[in-house]
């Protein structure tokens, strides 16, 4: 895969292999497809057939100069650059819902956590993501890759303050629960009533000092094993699932 990122912080990008481009075929973000000549996976044709495109067929060589020597699989398309949305559309967006729920991350340097993380957040249902400017890797080609299409479905909203967002929540009737080791609440025994948002830190150091003054309660993972502490993306998906099956 190849991103192209501009001003805006969009992301433009060539997405290559099998299942990467059924998960966008039917998006409406597809705007070229390249086959290798000699394709013939009937699935795949007949939802670029649906998708009313007209693939361009390349021989080997062409394709792995293409994407620069990935793993293509015979297949590889122009995808419509990442938008991502205002804090504001994800917050109305979430009102229509009978237990809103956004999930809030401080400093995921990661893309295979980011990624892994809106998979759990598709999985779960979540109303959207809201992520810094800067310090936070973006939507790239790495995430978008390991959401395997979750990114189709869930909204992320890129703000220049977490504790301005926090209290914009807050203004619309949000709970801040923040998870952090220092918890002290067992996040098992939470109510979660009304709508939530949930702070996940980054992974080498947590949840910054600011943000986690200004949440509500802090939860924690009780551990029983040899090791305290668990990969970010494991936790959230661990806690969205506790919070969505309450």
């Amino acid at each position: 895969m190849k991103f192209e990122t501009n001003s805006k912080n969009d992301v433009s990008n060539l997405i290559y292999g099998r299942n990467p481009l059924l998960s966008y075929l039917g998006s409406g973000k597809v705007k070229k497809v390249y086959l290798q000549k000699g394709f013939s996976d009937a699935k795949i044709l007949a939802a670029i057939k649906k998708e009313g495109l007209n693939p361009i067929y390349l021989d080997n060589n062409a394709m792995n100069s293409l994407t620069k020597g990935g793993t293509h699989q015979g297949v590889a398309a122009e995808i419509a650059p990442f938008e991502y949305s205002s804090l504001k559309e994800i917050i109305d967006s979430a009102k229509k819902k009978e237990k809103p729920l956004i999930l809030i991350l401080d400093e995921i340097n990661d893309p295979h956590n980011f990624g892994a993380i809106i998979r759990s957040c598709d999985a779960f249902s979540v109303d959207g993501i809201i992520i810094k400017n800067r310090g936070q890797v973006a939507v790239n080609m790495t995430v978008s890759k390991v959401s395997t299409g979750a990114i189709n479905h869930v909204k992320i909203a890129m703000v220049s303050n977490l504790s301005n967002a926090i209290k914009e929540l807050k203004d619309n009737g949000y709970w801040i629960y923040a998870a952090d080791g220092s918890g002290k609440d067992d996040y098992q025994k939470q109510n979660y009533d009304g709508p939530t948002a949930l702070i996940m830190g980054s992974e080498g150091f947590g949840i910054s000092r600011l943000v986690l003054e200004n949440s509500d309660i802090i939860i924690k993972i009780p551990m029983t094993g040899h090791v305290n502490s668990l990969n970010v993306s494991v936790a959230t998906g661990i806690i969205l699932s506790r919070i969505r099956n309450k």
